[in-house]
């Protein structure tokens, strides 16, 4: 809760006692999540978690990540944990009505759980591998970010309008008229040309990388086709060769920029694990800065860099990386804590 910070601590105080179906839904507050769902203590994990997935999906979520639910003050053992999480995830992986929750994730921090997960995965597929295609592929499609589907995925065209050109030929003889439909024929495949991108990355187009296409449609003489079904999904670019060029350009720019994106991420969720620094919040508790600003200020203090800026609450800082000491534009300081994880338990 510290973490999220005091106006998710204020949400859950205005909502206590007006949840219903056992939890509460928050802003997501400093975390990097829109929302945080929190569950009202019990011991019926399974239940919890189908509830958790099947909000997600009634409010169009994309992706959710679970705790060990229970494990902790709870004292649930994990092997029974493991059991009743994955239970739900399978159930809910079954139905065929799920279009929108993409990507579940189970978040484990202790290693000797990582075991009683495993077995809990390895113990379905061995024992129900007849009625399930491979329970292990929609395990792996779940918590890796990709969804596979018993329906085919269709292919999505993205909208073109075509400006469709007449050409009116007239000649002395049928003859010459044939020779110049086949010179003009002859004229518009040069002018043709196609090209297919295949990356995993794809499969992370969302909304924003959907209107750039689209706008690259419109802009360009361009036919763009999503095809997610194949694997790896691949964008083809068809049209006039300068413009297909063009195009494949610009698309191969947004797919490397979604690589460094994932790739950023995933080091700063690494060395969170490590490394935790954090602001002061209210009543004299300390909130921990976003991973990806974890990480530069981790990056910076190796670096033994003097000073780097940081955003606090919307204000902007001057960080001193040798005290420890953060100050805004106004000359007001504040104390920094640089946490190793190890410390913080």
């Amino acid at each position: 809760m510290d973490a999220a910070g005091s106006q998710v601590a204020y949400e859950c105080a205005q909502y206590a006692g007006q949840y219903q179906n056992g939890f509460v839904t928050t802003q997501g507050g400093n975390l990097l999540c829109s929302k945080i769902i929190h569950l009202i203590t019990n011991n019926q994990v399974k239940s919890q978690v189908s509830k958790v997935l099947h909000e997600c999906e009634r409010k169009m979520y994309k992706s959710v990540a679970f705790p060990a639910i229970g494990t902790g003050q709870a004292g649930q053992s994990s092997a029974k944990v493991a059991d009743e999480m994955l239970d739900a995830i399978v159930e809910f992986a079954r139905q065929k009505s799920v279009q929108y929750l993409q990507t579940i994730k189970i978040v484990i921090f202790q290693t000797n759980m990582l075991k009683d997960f495993y077995e809990s995965m390895k113990k379905r597929e061995d024992s129900d591998s007849s009625t399930m295609e491979s329970w292990l592929s929609t395990f792996k499609s779940f918590f890796g970010g990709r969804k596979q589907s018993s329906e085919k995925k269709k292919i999505m065209m993205l909208e073109k309008k075509v400006n469709l050109v007449t050409f009116q030929i007239c000649g002395e003889s049928q003859e010459k008229v044939d020779a110049t439909e086949s010179w003009i024929k002859d004229l518009i495949l040069k002018e043709q040309f196609e090209n297919t991108i295949s990356d995993e990355a794809i499969e992370n187009f969302h909304e924003t990388q959907i209107a750039v296409l689209e706008d690259l449609q419109r802009g360009k003489q361009v036919t763009i086709e999503l095809l997610h079904k194949l694997s790896p999904p691949q964008i083809k670019i068809s049209g006039i060769s300068r413009d297909v060029c063009s195009v494949s350009l610009e698309v191969q720019e947004m797919v490397q920029q979604i690589k460094s994106t994932e790739e950023e991420q995933s080091k700063a969720e690494l060395l969170y694990n490590l490394v935790e620094w954090r602001y002061p919040g209210s009543n004299g508790s300390f909130v921990a800065f976003d991973k990806l600003t974890n990480m530069q200020l981790e990056h910076a203090k190796i670096a033994k860099k003097l000073n780097l800026n940081v955003t606090i609450k919307k204000k902007n800082y001057m960080v001193d990386l040798s005290t420890l000491k953060a100050t805004d534009d106004q000359g007001k300081t504040i104390n920094l804590q640089r946490v190793t994880k190890d410390e913080g338990k």
